[in-house]
This record gives structure tokens, sequence and C-alpha cells, in this order.
């Protein structure tokens, strides 16, 4: 059974900045396309943050230059490194497994495990 368990959310002040942290388990790690994703209340999820298994990477357009995602494979971790934080980036941030794409996926449909989510709260 596919699991994932984010970990790392918490409440800073804008231009702060936070990690998050997502285990994988039950699944290979090598064969999945992963993502961050987020949803503020009252909008739809929106894509955050996305890593193949070769190490490439995007991001939506909202959070280029500011967010980094990253993976340690030997962990079955992945991470997003928060900086610059923005009111506009609260929300309840969740990892996504695409087990069947072979590069970068940003279409949510795609994406058929996901974790219970850590919740971001940024404050102006």
């Amino acid at each position: 059974q596919v699991q994932l368990e984010e970990s790392g959310g918490g409440s800073v002040q804008s231009g702060g900045s936070l990690r998050l942290s997502c285990v994988l388990s039950g699944h290979s790690y090598y064969s999945t396309v992963k993502g961050w994703w987020r949803q503020a209340p009252g909008k739809e999820r929106e894509g955050v943050a996305y890593i193949d298994s070769a190490g490439e990477t995007d991001y939506g357009n909202s959070v280029k230059g500011r967010f980094t995602i990253s993976q340690d494979s030997a962990k079955n971790t992945m991470y997003l490194q928060m900086d610059s934080l923005e009111p506009e980036d609260t929300g309840m941030y969740y990892c996504g497994v695409d087990p069947v794409s072979s590069c970068l996926q940003s279409d949510i449909d795609a994406y058929n495990y996901w974790g219970q989510g850590t919740q971001v709260t940024v404050s102006s």
C-alpha cells in the first residue's frame, strides 16, 4: 500500500522560510513522478513543484525563484524548501505521486496517491 506522509508545516511571518518533507513508502521511489501541491480555503488544488526520478524539476509560476524541490532517494524522501514566503503561500500542502508517468507531470489527474497534508500559514 502506497503511503505518503508530509511534515514540516507551521506558521511564519512574511519573508520567512519553511522546509517540508514527504516520506514515500509502499512503492518504488525511483519509478515515480512526484510533486507538491497546495490548496487554500475555497480554492482548487494548485501545483507548486514537480520532480521526476532523474531529478528534473519544474515549478508553478507563483513560486519560481523562491521554492526548491529536491529528493533523497536513499531516504525515500522529497523536500520542498520554501523561502521568501508570502501570505499568498498560505494553504494546506500535499505531496503526491504519479506512478505511471516517466517525465514531469503537472496534470493533477495523473497523481493517484496523496498524503494527508501539512498546513503552512504565512502572516504579514
